[in-house]
């Protein structure tokens, strides 16, 4: 079996290889072979040394599992950079792939470094809550100066090694032969004489203090997920005021305490649930995904020309249907405007942005997708229409197509069952704006195959998405816990809270968007004809307040943003509280006999917002929709708006306590009434009580 850290000599020079598939990350075993091998390099008297990856990576950064422990185990890794560091001689970091966090740590301690022009390096740690915690935010300042190495560490952003080199993070570019390159570098190192370059020993730059205090006026709350990103400005700080070694201290000191916060552990639990999410049980680990090289597309809206756009991003060529020539034309003019504005800002490149528009075609004949691999309908939410299309799709695509349903809410075996190919259909829930964001939820039927499964897993992958698998029901995983949620905003309305009091009070307790703002940015139309779906479907509860808010809206004209008022006046795009609402609201409780009231209080505003929520999601587990909370947290998250830093609705009663969550629910229950069973606690939160407790297994 061979080491995990290997060393050999090639000639005058000693090669330091780790070798911890898949992504070389920084474990205990890595960092003690890392001392093995470069106490052995003492001994040596090789020229160089050449510490390089195995495999598709440097180094991806560390074992994000050894978080959860109480103590890092030893060797610490600042042991092994200083143990580099020290070395008499030189020693060069061979990068390639990821150079991420402890990998990226692991470079800068080296005496030089060189890339391959296809290596990404960077130090991400605040996504997950926590800071460079090795020396990261003293050493990269120190080398390439505070103002660079705030902005990579701030934004967690990953530069190329075209651009590191600019920056100074790294010395040259590898050729051909990057082993040869990097041994270059050691000999040109050596011919200079010790001591080595060493990042610990570069003084900090004189503005450095005047940099992070910059920085620091422009973070998020320490309260809401900002705690890390202050603490690296906090630790660039103190790199400029102590030694290097007591700045290392105080680094480790914050990292101890970041590490500990609720908003890193809601970080890394998502971090791990996004790597679960792609094992879905009783998907053979084998299965071969089908090649998916052409897309076909049916309707050119908004939604269908940002579908497109996701595929043309990853290079796969579309054709785009519209029965009009009207709306394709207006399709793909939007598709044309988005690209040349991505080009205008400096997103990409002009060359890069014609060749993505190019990718995309658009037909009046749907027949011109007969021949597609994939075709996805992204037609307005009826069933009636998507029925007929899907019918429509079985016959004329290819047999060994996949056809695909973008439906929010509806019944995917019925659309699949029409398709006549249920086998090959799935569906695939884009949010909008499509080519934005990053949620994916991916409806697997009841005859779906295995093989489409695993493919449009694969797929989303490839167009950059992060998939999850949902079962079928009305609204699947994120819609159907969704409509708690405006249920009870509704109600609120009606008892006499404002949406603007609604909306900061939700916004307040971490949410991106309040519901009331939320509806008229998505259409005031989109959120009613989803209910008069489901009472088209006979699936909508026997309760005569219902919605009824939004349905009247739909019915006066305001649609939202898009008409100039919804649950708001807009100014632009600007929301301006409208009177006419709070009228529209008395009107419908007198007209239901509810009691308008002047104490709403936010606490309220917030348990009955999202306590449905949370009991909703429950239930989706308690009857397999979801195959896992994670799963659930991640919808919410990439789709909803849901703060990473509480780590999704399902994380989030964890934290609160299952026995609290179904405290306040039997509370509302009492005090509301429950007639129609929305404040009754799912079963789910009793199996994990009997889960957790030994005693009862």
């Amino acid at each position: 079996m061979p080491k995990i850290v290997s060393y050999r000599r090639e000639g005058p020079a000693l090669i330091v290889e780790i070798d911890n598939p898949p992504l070389n990350v920084s474990s205990q075993a890595v960092r003690a072979g890392l001392v093995e091998a470069f106490e052995a390099a003492a001994r040596s008297d090789a020229m160089a040394i050449i510490l390089r990856g195995a495999g598709r990576a440097f180094m991806a950064g560390a074992d994000i599992a050894e978080f959860d422990l109480d103590a890092l185990p030893r060797p610490d890794p600042n042991a092994v950079h200083a143990l580099i560091e020290q070395s008499h001689i030189p020693v060069v970091a061979l990068l390639h792939g990821a150079v991420l966090g402890g990998g990226l740590e692991l470079a800068l301690a080296c005496h030089g470094r060189v890339a391959d022009p296809a290596a990404r390096l960077g130090l991400p740690e605040v996504k997950l809550g926590v800071i460079p915690g090795s020396g990261g935010t003293q050493r990269l300042p120190r080398l390439i100066g505070p103002a660079p190495a705030l902005d990579m560490m701030l934004s967690g952003r990953a530069v190329d090694a075209t651009e590191a080199l600019a920056l100074g993070l790294v010395d040259r570019l590898a050729d051909a032969d990057a082993t040869h390159a990097a041994f270059m570098l050691a000999c040109d190192l050596a011919r200079a004489g010790a001591p080595w370059p060493q990042a610990a020993r570069m003084a900090m730059a004189d503005d450095t203090g005047e940099v992070a205090a910059a920085r620091r006026a422009n973070l998020p709350d320490p309260a809401r997920g900002g705690m890390a990103a202050h603490a690296i400005v906090d630790c660039v700080e103190a790199g400029a005021r102590q030694s290097f070694e007591a700045a290392l201290d105080f680094e480790r000191d914050a990292f101890e305490r970041c590490k500990a916060s609720a908003a890193s552990r809601a970080l890394r639990h998502l971090f791990f649930a996004e790597r679960e999410a792609a094992r879905i049980p009783g998907l053979p680990p084998h299965v071969q995904a089908r090649a998916i090289e052409s897309v076909g597309i049916i309707g050119a809206g908004t939604m269908g020309s940002g579908i497109a756009m996701c595929f043309a991003d990853a290079g796969i060529p579309v054709t785009m249907v519209d029965a009009a020539a009207a709306g394709l034309d207006r399709g793909l003019d939007l598709v044309a405007r988005h690209y040349a504005a991505a080009a205008a800002k400096g997103r990409i490149a002009p060359a890069e942005a014609e060749a993505r528009r190019d990718r995309i075609v658009g037909t009046l004949d749907d027949r011109d997708i007969a021949d597609c691999d994939l075709v996805i309908e992204a037609a307005f939410e009826d069933m009636d229409v998507k029925r007929a299309i899907c019918a429509r799709l079985g016959e004329i695509c290819k047999p060994e197509a996949i056809v695909a349903t973008n439906t929010s809410s509806l019944d995917v075996n019925l659309l699949a069952e029409a398709s006549g190919r249920a086998g090959s259909f799935v569906g695939m829930h884009f949010f909008s704006p499509a080519n934005i964001m990053k949620l994916l939820e991916i409806v697997r039927g009841d005859d779906t195959d295995p093989n489409v499964l695993a493919t449009v897993l694969a797929l989303a992958k490839r167009i950059g998405k992060v998939p999850v698998v949902s079962g079928v029901c009305f609204g699947f995983i994120g819609n159907r816990m969704l409509e708690g949620y405006l249920r009870e905003t509704e109600a609120l309305l009606l008892e006499g809270a404002s949406p603007a009091q609604i909306d900061k009070a939700v916004e307040a307790a971490g949410m991106a968007m309040g519901p009331c703002r939320m509806i008229d940015l998505a259409g005031v139309d989109v959120a009613a004809k989803v209910v008069l779906e489901q009472e088209k479907s006979g699936i909508l509860p026997p309760d005569p307040d219902y919605r009824m808010v939004v349905r009247r809206l739909f019915d006066l004209g305001r649609l939202g943003q898009k008409s100039g008022s919804g649950y708001y006046h807009y100014d632009g795009r600007v929301p301006v509280e409208d009177p006419a609402v709070a009228e529209i609201s008395r009107q419908l409780a007198a007209d239901h006999n509810i009691t308008q009231r002047t104490d709403i209080a936010d606490a309220e505003i917030v348990e009955r917002c999202l306590l449905p929520l949370v009991n909703e999601g429950a239930r989706i587990l308690d009857e397999g929709i979801a195959y896992r909370p994670g799963d659930v947290d991640l919808v919410w998250v990439n789709g909803y708006g849901f703060p990473s830093y509480l780590g999704g609705p399902m994380h989030m009663a964890e934290a609160m306590g299952h026995d609290r969550i179904v405290d306040r629910l039997s509370h509302y229950a009492a005090a509301r009434g429950n007639r129609f069973g929305y404040w009754t606690p799912s079963g789910w939160f009793n199996l994990q009580a009997i889960d957790a407790d030994p005693a009862l297994n």
